[in-house]
């Protein structure tokens, strides 16, 4: 990444002082908010105008493409409608009220012994164009305000279906309670959903217990910084201006 990386210079929020900003590629360690990320580069670089192309749970690791001044942040939707690539752990036999690790268990079933064939039948079934509704638990807005908003002052919100696409699913392991995937799906598609929805199917539930996001359109995870580092470290700076891609280049790489 280092050897491919521009600069293009904004100017600061503070004293006008030139600094460096663009794209960055920054691989989000379990346990912060990608909000936590954002002020973290924002911080860092001494610019307010910072965003990123798509949320990642505090549970969830993985590719986070941060933005940061005005020109880069204007690409943010096009980067939003990338595919994205995730590796998804599911717990079978255990459902809770936000199909994650971080909700409260609502169901408990015996898991059997399900043969390879049965989960690729399975997978096959979820592959393609399909309705998904939103999960209650969710930042998708109604009103001005997350769905998770509602969800804990226990408000049922109708959730209208969004048609996503499963462009690729396959079974990675089994072992025991524990099912792993890989996904490749269309902009807007929650995998939290998708592992309930499997577990439905398989008839003895499920949720999803780990995920990572490995790909964003045409950008991996393998490009990206460390974000333990950035994080820990006092020098979260130099770190990022090593890892800088102008707008041009990400342009580039989402229209070939």
């Amino acid at each position: 990444m280092s050897e491919t990386a521009e600069k293009i210079t904004v100017q600061s929020t503070e004293n006008n002082k030139p600094i460096e900003a663009g794209v960055f590629l920054i691989d989000k360690p379990e346990g912060p908010t990608s909000f936590k990320i954002v002020q973290l580069v924002r911080r860092a670089l001494k610019i307010k105008k910072v965003g990123h192309s798509g949320t990642l749970d505090p549970f969830a690791s993985g590719l986070l493409i941060v933005c940061a001044g005005r020109p880069a942040t204007k690409i943010i939707p096009l980067l939003m409608d990338g595919d994205k690539e995730y590796e998804a752990t599911l717990h079978l036999g255990v459902e809770t009220d936000t199909h994650d690790p971080e909700g409260e268990v609502v169901s408990t079933k015996p898991v059997p012994v399900i043969s390879m064939e049965e989960i690729t039948c399975c997978l096959a079934g979820f592959k393609g164009e399909q309705l998904q509704i939103p999960p209650r638990y969710s930042a998708l807005k109604h009103n001005g305000k997350p769905l998770y908003y509602y969800a804990r002052k226990g408000i049922e919100v109708k959730k209208e279906a969004r048609r996503i696409e499963i462009k690729d699913i396959e079974c990675l392991s089994v072992q025991g309670h524990t099912l792993s995937l890989k996904v490749l799906c269309s902009k807007g598609t929650y995998i939290r959903t998708l592992a309930a929805d499997i577990g439905k199917t398989l008839g003895c539930g499920a949720h999803l217990s780990a995920l990572r996001r490995t790909k964003n359109g045409p950008f991996s995870v393998n490009d990206a910084v460390d974000g333990e580092q950035l994080v820990n470290s006092g020098h979260s700076r130099q770190i990022l201006q090593q890892h800088l891609l102008t707008v041009e280049r990400v342009l580039t790489a989402v229209n070939n």
